[in-house]
């Protein structure tokens, strides 16, 4: 009596199909993201950078934010992008955070990278880090907006004055030019209204 088992014909496809399967699973697999680091770590953000392996076809990427012995988390991800860094943004200030970072392929997502483990400093450890003469270029810009704006309404100002005081030369000189005529008229209106005198040098009387 024959054993029952499986042909050669059904075993083929299969044994084909899992190969085609093994395949694609190894096309698609992607490594962790290296070297992730924290860089410009300020009391309330700082930025995540990370490197990926040569000839991995990642299109995006997924951060995962977490506060130590926190259970909440903050996922953050961006597809359609070869940028290998991210921003963190409304952080606290003196937390510890631990973030990972996953590459995105059109087949998935790589296996988390290492964790890295980093913390925000005090506000008063930031300004007191900084010394009294350290000027960033946000300080030296802010400064050069607003030296450009006074000196526009300096400018402004001169320019109104410029004109309300050639506005009175011109109405001064206006009002010079009109007294020689207006003591003639006075003197004209004076002798008018005098009494007229005989045509021989003599008052004129008259008849009783």
């Amino acid at each position: 009596m024959a054993k029952p088992g499986l042909s050669a014909a059904a075993v083929l496809p299969l044994l084909l199909g899992f190969l085609s399967v093994s395949s694609v699973r190894a096309d698609t697999l992607l490594s962790a993201p290296l070297n992730v680091t924290i860089r410009e770590i300020e009391v309330n953000s700082a930025v995540v950078t990370w490197e990926i392996s040569e000839g991995d076809p990642v299109i995006g990427f997924a951060i995962t934010q977490q506060k130590k012995d926190v259970r909440m988390l903050r996922f953050i991800q961006e597809v359609n992008t070869t940028t290998r860094s991210c921003a963190l943004w409304d952080l606290d200030e003196d937390t510890e955070y631990i973030v990972h970072v996953q590459s995105i392929s059109m087949g998935g997502s790589s296996p988390p990278s290492e964790p890295v483990l980093f913390r925000t400093p005090k506000e008063s450890e930031k300004l007191a880090s900084k010394s009294p003469d350290e000027v960033t270029m946000e300080e030296v810009g802010q400064a050069a907006q607003l030296r450009a704006g006074e000196l526009i309404i300096i400018v402004v100002v001169l320019i109104m004055w410029a004109g309300v005081i050639a506005l009175f030369c011109r109405q001064y000189d206006i009002i010079k030019d009109n007294e020689p005529n207006n003591n003639k008229d006075k003197a004209k209106n004076s002798s008018e209204c005098s009494t007229p005198e005989h045509p021989q040098g003599g008052l004129l009387r008259s008849n009783v």
